[in-house]
């Protein structure tokens, strides 16, 4: 796996630092253009933001955030677990095991700890407690090295959760390694896959590095391959879910036709827990506007539609939430009314399933001339009305009569239903007194189109 480069020679930093000179001194021309010269062009602009983007990055890169150098560094500066140098201050503890001293970079021996680990990474002996106190001396004698080499102290990592160690580089490639061997190997790695990239927010990170590890991850799921097992399926597809999470990763994964139709696949054949991993990775991976078009155009929602009606309880609900994400965006209503989603939709709601989640997509659908035309066929505002009636749920009644607010707006034929249920009831009439105040707005919008009706003679 090609890698980002982690550190600077002393070379490279005196380079750093002249090719940040170089940069500045570019930078004042261009600030000086855009400010003295009323006829600037907007490329001096772009160039400037270019050119600060540069320098952010060069400091980004400077020795103080990097620690790989041309000479050997001591091996007993290196961290036994990360096998990189380890950044004082404060980040020097001891572990006491069996009388024994043994010291490690404060952020990989904490992350070995919260992990669940009982033992010393490097003896494997259970630990008799889990102290961490700063090693001094090591610390001092790091920082009389980095100053005999003229090295700049590199600065602890601030986040434990992000620590990637080069051991957790070689173990990552070492799976992807196995994901191209026999179907064994296969299964293996990618179960264990599937397990880092659930534990550890860090391991997620390392997919986003090069543009050869996502390929690598799918290529047992390639078309060429006659059959997969539904083990390793299922793996990879929660891999891929794990990895979602990362919002680094959503973008890149958003963008790739492979990575769409291998969830669009598993959608159609996997088994039930590989199809609700694969509806729950396409559900993280709509939180980006860009995603949902996508994803919308990808045919994934007919999909998801079939998911939800075929009812499986461990699937109803991630399908469902990702149906929701998908149609916050215009174009997405439109496939999913076309899809048939408002029979599906009504017929769980009418049988008492995830009925707030459903109503809340209904809810977004209503706006769409097709769905209210299906919604009016299918009988939906006799079924809604007695929702609001009978139910408790605020959250539940202020959704149905948002779509019957939109119902009646579009189709003047229903305001007889809800003229009929008033009369007898005066629903609305409650939901304007008690309801939520988006609830009291949509109660009130319905009856005065009913008083204005010359059918009805009615006082709120």
């Amino acid at each position: 796996m090609a890698r980002r480069e982690r550190g600077l020679s002393a070379s490279a930093a005196d380079g750093g630092g002249g090719k940040a000179a170089e940069l500045k001194e570019k930078l004042r021309g261009l600030v000086k253009a855009i400010l003295e010269d009323d006829d600037y062009t907007t490329r001096h602009a772009e160039d400037a933001i270019a050119t600060l983007s540069t320098l952010r990055d060069l400091k980004r890169a400077s020795p103080s955030s990097f620690y790989d150098f041309s000479f050997p560094v001591p091996p007993e500066f290196r961290c036994p677990i990360s096998t990189e140098l380890m950044i004082p201050p404060f980040c020097f503890h001891s572990l006491m095991c069996c009388c024994q001293m043994q010291t490690y970079d404060r952020a990989y021996i904490q992350r070995w700890l919260d992990e669940g680990h009982r033992t010393c990474p490097q003896t494997q002996q259970v630990l008799s407690h889990t102290n961490l106190t700063p090693n001094y001396l090591v610390r001092d004698m790091i920082a009389q090295w980095c100053k005999e080499h003229a090295i700049e102290m590199p600065k602890p990592v601030q986040d434990i959760n992000q620590v990637v160690s080069n051991a957790d580089r070689d173990h990552l490639d070492s799976l992807l390694h196995k994901l191209s061997l026999s179907v064994p190997d296969q299964k293996e790695a990618a179960r264990e896959l599937r397990l880092l990239t659930k534990r550890m927010p860090s391991f997620r990170t390392l997919f986003g590095e090069s543009v050869d590890v996502i390929p690598q991850l799918l290529s047992p799921l390639s078309p060429n391959t006659a059959h997969v097992h539904p083990d390793l399926h299922e793996d990879l597809i929660t891999t891929i879910l794990n990895l979602s999470i990362q919002d680094d990763n959503k973008k890149v994964f958003g963008e790739d036709p492979t990575v769409i139709a291998l969830l669009i696949d598993a959608l159609k054949s996997g088994t039930i827990q590989t199809r609700s991993n694969a509806a729950a990775a396409i559900f993280t991976l709509s939180a980006l506007d860009s995603n949902k078009h996508i994803i919308g155009k990808s045919g994934a929602i007919k999909h998801l539609l079939d998911l939800l009606e075929e009812g499986q309880p461990l699937a109803v609900k991630d399908a469902a939430s990702a149906i929701f994400n998908l149609c916050l965006v215009h174009e997405n209503k439109g496939r999913t009314v076309r899809e048939g989603a408002v029979r599906v939709i009504l017929k769980k709601i009418m049988d008492h399933i995830l009925v707030d989640e459903l109503l809340a997509i209904l809810a977004l659908l209503s706006s769409h001339p097709k769905a209210i035309e299906e919604m009016g066929d299918l009988g939906a505002v006799a079924f809604l009305l007695a929702i609001i009636r009978e139910g408790t749920s605020e959250r539940t009644k202020e959704n149905c009569v948002a779509i019957l607010y939109t119902i009646c707006y579009g189709d003047r034929t229903k305001l007889k239903e809800v003229r009929e249920e008033e009369k007898a009831n005066g629903t609305l009439s409650k939901l304007a007194r008690h309801g939520t105040s988006r609830a009291k707005r949509k109660a009130n919008g319905i009856l005065e189109r009913l008083n204005r009706s010359p059918c009805l003679t009615h006082t709120a």
